[in-house]
């Protein structure tokens, strides 16, 4: 077993003895067990116990959540229906598998008339030990979770995301150019193209071997910086030594909720680590909640961390969760504490990049001189172009290497 993890377990009266059994092999795995229920072969009524397990799941009290009924179907009929809940009914391994790969469900239902104790077992190894990884899946997985969040019903249209509304502007602009597509300057030179990319790796389940291929390419392709989580810093630090490669680390990630001390002593930690550059997560709920004063209280700590080192500071505003008035004034604190660039987003939240928002945020920041960072979406050349023509001097990117084959392409037909 790669990871022990929390587990919460329930059943009903007729999946009673197939959880006992799942109990007594979880722990002798090493998982930390909450048993909740039921606990004698007394008739109850399932759904008490799918919520209570699905609650704890999305309270964050537990990693992952396993029911038992007859079927399975009801219990993660029910588990569904607590918000952050992704319950899968998985009679095969294969079935759990696929559950994890492709969808990461976090509750796993078993019907205890359609598997014995050996099967389940099985089953439940596949369930806690396979990870969704793939970004194509990830990306799905996140509309599912995005469209839980809109609350919307059957009868419903669910709404568009800011990415969607800038690709739906983007074809009206080619249709009324009479079907081609809206002007973009001439594809940048490859080695500009690596320049202006921070490529990044931020996923939580990146492993060192994940680091040094990211670090590898960086040192190939040129790239300006690598950008990672503080846990990798020191790492990617011996793996960058002797390139022009710069590194940088996230701080306050991905939430920005933590106090403005904590991110300074990380922001500081990283910098003596060999970070160059350092982009900050604001108080999204100080400045949603309109206390600038906070806002920018945590800014500045972390700025001044960064001058102290001799490091750059980027804001990161998540703008996907702003109004154009929040973004302005958030920007306007970035200058007056005096940041280095202002970022749009984590890649963690609903939404990425738009050219309406790097627009707005390179006029604002216009005055103080600062950089602009696109971050979230960008995977392709003409994504970097619009972005760059939008305002953008910096791109945050996972589809660095993509991105450079395609300016490299470019070059050659021009050529």
């Amino acid at each position: 077993m790669s990871q022990a993890l929390r587990v919460a377990v329930g059943t009903d009266h007729g999946g009673f003895e197939l959880k006992q059994s799942l109990l007594e092999h979880l722990r002798s795995t090493g998982h930390t067990v909450v048993d909740c229920g039921t606990h004698s072969k007394d008739a109850v009524d399932y759904p008490l116990i799918a919520f209570e397990v699905a609650r704890r799941v999305a309270a964050g009290e537990a990693d992952r959540g396993i029911l038992v009924d007859g079927a399975g179907i009801g219990s993660a009929m029910a588990a569904n229906k607590v918000r952050g809940i992704l319950a899968a009914a998985c009679p095969t391994e294969a079935l759990a598998r696929n559950a994890r790969e492709h969808n990461d469900a976090n509750v796993l239902t078993l019907g205890a008339g359609h598997v014995d104790v050996a099967t389940a077992r099985t089953i439940v190894d596949v369930f806690l030990t396979t990870a969704c990884t793939e970004e194509r899946h990830r990306r799905r997985v996140q509309l599912i979770r995005d469209f839980e969040h809109r609350g919307s019903t059957v009868s419903e249209q669910p709404s568009l995301s800011a990415d969607d509304v800038e690709r739906i502007a983007q074809r009206v602009k080619e249709l009324i150019a009479g079907g081609r597509p809206a002007a973009l300057p001439p594809p940048p030179a490859p080695d500009e193209v690596a320049q202006l990319i921070d490529h990044t790796l931020l996923r939580p389940e990146a492993t060192a071997a994940d680091i040094q291929k990211l670090c590898a390419e960086a040192r190939e392709h040129s790239f300006f910086s690598v950008c990672v989580n503080p846990a990798w810093v020191r790492e990617a630090a011996t793996l960058l030594r002797g390139s022009k490669v710069r590194l940088c680390c996230v701080v306050g990630f991905p939430l920005g909720a933590q106090a403005p001390e904590i991110k300074a002593l990380e922001a500081r930690k990283a910098i003596r680590e060999g970070a160059r550059e350092v982009d900050m997560v604001i108080n999204i709920g100080a400045l949603k909640g309109s206390n600038d004063a906070e806002v920018l209280r945590d800014i500045r700590a972390v700025v001044e961390a960064c001058r102290d080192g001799g490091a750059l500071c980027k804001v990161i505003l998540e703008t996907a969760l702003l109004t154009d008035d929040e973004k302005v004034r958030a920007c306007r604190m970035a200058m007056k504490a005096r940041a280095h660039f202002v970022k749009t987003s984590t890649g963690f939240s609903s939404g990425g990049a738009t050219t309406q928002d790097i627009e707005l945020m390179a006029r604002t920041v216009a005055p103080g001189k600062l950089g602009v960072k696109a971050s979230g979406g960008v995977r392709t050349l003409a994504d970097l172009q619009r972005m760059v023509k939008a305002g953008a001097t910096r791109i945050g990117t996972s589809s660095s290497v993509k991105i450079l084959e395609e300016a490299r392409a470019a070059a050659g037909r021009k050529g």
